[in-house]
């Protein structure tokens, strides 16, 4: 009997990686998704989990945020305009793949990326080295694109059949929107946008972790509070976060204890604070009239914090002074 040929795909839950999938299954391919996991993107969400059913495929999550972490602090071939390392994150993703054929009793492992799409890390020699840098490179499968691109293993062995396969090029999205029409796919996420360090404000943000010695997998709960929340930065080391919404709030109540100071009011409705580092009493004092501007009592009226649970008391503060204070610590985006 026949061996049932299996497909792990790279799968974000996007439309491409949808098509993909989709091309590939009608093939008679059994597909296995991937989602990977980072500090910076992946995980469950509604509409990748609406996509999967559609697809009818099974979702395993991949969690490599350290190895993830390492790439984004050493890539190979550098990074986008942003904290983007393109290359070396897809070819790790590839690799991880690579290492879980076995596991999941797969022969090959596909993607939706489309040559040249994006003009930096998705052009013909940019393909090339994601499959070189993985090491997976007979292995790979592009199936939007393929016709497009030197025949892989799956191809050449008969694997899939390289005339249904597709041959995409470009930005344009108008031969994936004729492909949804098509397979009937419908509630997919808006193309890009998924991976935190394209964007520019974040990815500010993370250049001063950076620069500060602190890019680090110990460290990783910075990466989320500096998207959490309002982040302060007194001097090399010595940081402020500051909740701006009741998610936020609890995102900064999760890492209480990876802070030198936590803060919120005893009595009075604000925000929950952390600090980070050793921070001098200038600093605290701070902290303490900010948790105040941003109370309930928006700074006119004496409150209580807790600092670390103990009780202090916090007067009145001086709205333009505290606001210019402000400007001078926080980091914009």
């Amino acid at each position: 009997m026949k061996k049932k040929i299996r497909a792990l795909a790279l799968f974000s839950g996007g439309l491409d990686s949808a098509l993909a999938i989709k091309v590939v299954k009608d093939q008679g391919i059994d597909v296995i998704a991937l989602n990977f996991v980072s500090h910076f993107f992946g995980g469950k969400d509604e509409k990748s989990e609406k996509m999967a059913e559609q697809l009818g495929i099974k979702v395993e999550y991949v969690h490599f945020e350290p190895r993830h972490t390492e790439v984004v602090k050493h890539p190979v071939y550098g990074r986008g305009k942003n904290m983007n390392p393109c290359i070396d994150c897809h070819a790790l993703m590839f690799k991880i793949a690579g290492e879980l054929l076995e596991k999941y009793d797969a022969q090959f492992i596909i993607s939706g990326e489309v040559l040249g799409q994006r003009p930096m890390s998705q052009n013909s020699a940019a393909l090339e080295k994601v499959k070189k840098l993985s090491g997976m490179d007979e292995l790979i499968l592009r199936p939007l694109s393929a016709k497009l691109l030197p025949p892989s293993k799956p191809e050449l062995e008969g694997w899939v059949d390289r005339e249904k396969l597709l041959d995409i090029q470009g930005r344009s999205r108008h031969r994936q929107m004729e492909l949804t029409e098509f397979y009937g796919l419908k509630e997919y996420p808006s193309p890009g946008g998924g991976c935190l360090l394209t964007d520019p404000a974040y990815s500010d943000r993370l250049r001063i972790i950076e620069k500060d010695g602190f890019l680090e997998e110990k460290y990783s709960f910075l990466f989320h509070l500096i998207k959490h929340s309002r982040f302060f930065r007194f001097e090399k080391g010595k940081y402020l976060f500051v909740g701006r919404v009741h998610e936020e709030n609890e995102k900064i109540t999760e890492y209480k204890d990876r802070g030198s100071m936590y803060l919120y009011g005893h009595k009075t409705p604000g925000p929950r604070m952390l600090g980070f580092g050793e921070l001098n009493e200038e600093q605290i004092t701070f902290a303490k009239e900010v948790f105040s501007r941003y109370s309930k009592c928006k700074g006119q009226n004496e409150v209580e914090v807790k600092i670390n649970e103990e009780i202090h008391k916090v007067l009145p503060v001086d709205k333009d002074k505290i606001e210019k204070q402000m400007k001078l610590y926080q980091i914009v985006g």
